[in-house]
């Protein structure tokens, strides 16, 4: 997706990157990063995102397109003189030093004075929360402290933008949650562009402004979390964020699909007459009803409880729903299904 304008703080025009191997790892991406947002690359193992992320920083050129910063090209820019700095996922501290001398490392190498070095370090570790930490050991910090150290290592140079290559990783589930919403928190207030890199859907839909969802080196849909998670653009993207039953059915007409065995109202038009298409209903749209209410019928397979609800494997002459709901149904129990027209989503086949 270019920037058609102009305002875009990063551009990729029609990128594409092979290593020595011939593997093809980025196919023609084009993508627009704008000033102050916070845009997450999600997608699985070998996509491509963290070697986007790394021509972003200087550390891998691509084998053909160019990379706009600010509107100029920086692939002869070295990447000690780009206005990005990098959080990687094992922070690669320096054990030998101490928290201030991390964070102050950066502005040592640029020769700064040692009160401007001091002032900053001081006001970044505020900011990051670790005031009253600057002479411990690294050794003698938790994860969650040393992701912030990290962090404030890179932010004491005062970056135009961040490039955070899964650093949440290494963290437990509590931990992770809570700097999700503290890298989100501290984003805002400094106002500069961050770059995400996760194969984490929850980690994406809660932190980003942006989401960019790749696979095989290509971007397959691209826009805000809510669109990207209620209109997948197809099946891939529908599997990889969030849950969703994916179902073979055609389009009888202008809203009005066909699927589990009959005709459903749906909020979709534009296909062709009997199109063969993908229908996508998340599992917290099917409602459960008594039999008799039901559009459809059928037996409860398999019941989870999830702690805000339970999640139920539904078979419906052959085809198998899962739901998410409040209520419950003993495994062996008839339940109805219903779905909204609203609910059902319409995508074309995948070529």
């Amino acid at each position: 997706m270019l920037d058609v304008n102009g305002s875009a703080l990063v551009e990729f025009r029609n990128v594409s990157k092979t290593f020595d191997d011939e593997t093809l790892v980025l196919d023609n991406i084009n993508l627009a990063v704008q000033k102050n947002e916070f845009l997450t690359l999600l997608g699985p193992s070998g996509c491509g995102k963290t070697t986007t992320l790394r021509i972003i920083g200087g550390f891998e050129q691509p084998t053909s397109g160019d990379v706009l910063y600010n509107n100029q090209s920086i692939l002869k820019v070295p990447p000690y003189k780009r206005r990005v700095n990098t959080v990687f996922q094992k922070y690669a501290l320096f054990p030998h030093m101490d928290v201030y001398d991390n964070i102050a490392f950066g502005l040592k190498i640029k020769k700064e004075s040692k009160a401007l070095i001091e002032d900053k370090v001081k006001s970044t570790l505020k900011m990051v929360n670790l005031s009253g930490y600057e002479y411990r050991k690294i050794s003698q910090l938790s994860g969650g402290q040393q992701q912030r150290v990290a962090i404030a290592r890179a932010l004491v140079n005062e970056p135009e933008m961040l490039l955070l290559d899964e650093p949440l990783g290494a963290l437990d589930l509590k931990l992770r949650k809570e700097m999700q919403l503290e890298l989100k928190s501290m984003q805002r207030e400094l106002g500069i562009t961050f770059i995400y890199v996760t194969h984490d859907q929850e980690e994406a839909l809660t932190m980003s402004d942006t989401i960019v969802v790749m696979n095989d080196g290509v971007i397959q849909q691209h826009g805000r979390p809510i669109d990207i998670y209620n209109e997948p653009m197809n099946a891939f993207v529908a599997k990889f964020i969030g849950e969703s039953n994916i179902m073979d059915g055609f389009m009888r007409g202008d809203f009005r699909a066909e699927f589990l065995g009959r005709d459903f109202r749906c909020v979709d038009k534009g296909f062709e007459k009997d199109e063969a298409v993908d229908v996508v209903v998340r599992p917290e749209d099917v409602d459960i009803v008594a039999p008799e209410h039901g559009m459809l019928s059928g037996t409860v397979t398999g019941l989870i409880f999830k702690g805000v609800h339970y999640e139920m494997t539904i078979d419906c002459g052959g085809t198998v729903l899962t739901v998410h709901s409040t209520d419950k149904s003993e495994i062996g129990g008839r339940v109805g299904v219903s779905i909204e027209p609203e609910e059902i989503h319409i995508m074309r086949k995948s070529q």
